[in-house]
């Protein structure tokens, strides 16, 4: 088991967290995820299109009204990289605390 290198920068990371904890067919709002995770329209939309690119999120821009609005949802294959992601982390923590309990 590897760091998956998509997900594992911080942006990437912290944006995956946040779609990950909607329902499967969800989709999160542009700006309400750029507000979640603290970054500006640019940096959020060169991370998503990394994301696309790898498969992990869907990207639907649409308009309602007159409006133009941009939606995420994490993919299947998203989901799974980034439960993936999170056992690599939990057994370099489990790996960490189980050093300290030797000493």
């Amino acid at each position: 088991m590897s760091a998956d290198e998509i997900i594992h920068q911080i942006t990437r990371l912290r944006i995956m967290a946040v779609l990950n904890t909607l329902e499967r067919r969800e989709a999160m709002e542009f700006t309400q995820l750029k507000a979640m995770i603290e970054t500006t329209d640019g940096n959020l939309g060169a991370h998503l299109d990394t994301l696309a690119r790898a498969g992990y999120v869907d990207v639907e821009k649409l308009f309602v009204g007159r409006r133009p609005q941009t939606r995420v949802k994490a993919t299947t294959i998203g989901r799974r990289a980034f439960r993936g992601h999170i056992a690599f982390l939990r057994k370099i923590i489990d790996q960490a605390e189980a050093g300290q309990r030797r000493k």
